[in-house]
């Protein structure tokens, strides 16, 4: 299912097993407002997918070298080198996947619910197709703050 609103366009394709638990609106709202809180030059499209341990591990596998699964990846196709989009075309930006089980488990550790998790676990990914990433202490404390401000809570 496609949800847009003019310039920021969101594919969602969730696992019939989850679909019910997901707070679709929600997501995109919050996606949405990611996009314009970085300056995501429109027109754009982010696909998320909500899916099950098992995808996730293969993507992960596949993709990164690690037989686990994982919470969120993030697959970015918006290429700033590549061609100018022609005229009428949107610019896809990439994926998020998430695994749903993941999340849930994260949620009740952490014990809050499984929609803030969601929402967490978005952002950060779309984050990531944005040019965030965490592999120095310093780039971890700049995309956490930032999650933090987009999730509009205190910064921990």
């Amino acid at each position: 299912m496609s949800m847009g609103s003019p310039g920021y366009v969101l594919a969602f394709h969730i696992e019939s097993a989850f679909d019910r638990q997901v707070r679709r609106r929600a997501l995109a709202t919050l996606a949405r407002r990611a996009l314009a809180a970085e300056g995501t030059p429109k027109p754009v499209k982010l696909s998320v997918s909500i899916t099950d341990d098992e995808t996730v591990r293969a993507l992960n596998r596949r993709y990164r070298d690690a037989d686990a699964p994982t919470d969120v990846l993030s697959f970015g196709l918006d290429d700033h080198d590549a061609f100018v989009t022609p005229p009428g075309n949107i610019r896809e930006l990439g994926e998020v996947v998430i695994s749903y089980p993941t999340a849930a488990r994260q949620a009740e550790a952490a014990d809050h619910a499984i929609d803030d998790e969601l929402a967490h676990l978005l952002v950060h990914g779309v984050l990531h197709l944005l040019g965030y990433d965490h592999e120095s202490t310093q780039e971890a404390k700049a995309m956490r703050a930032r999650e933090d401000e987009l999730l509009g809570r205190a910064a921990h």
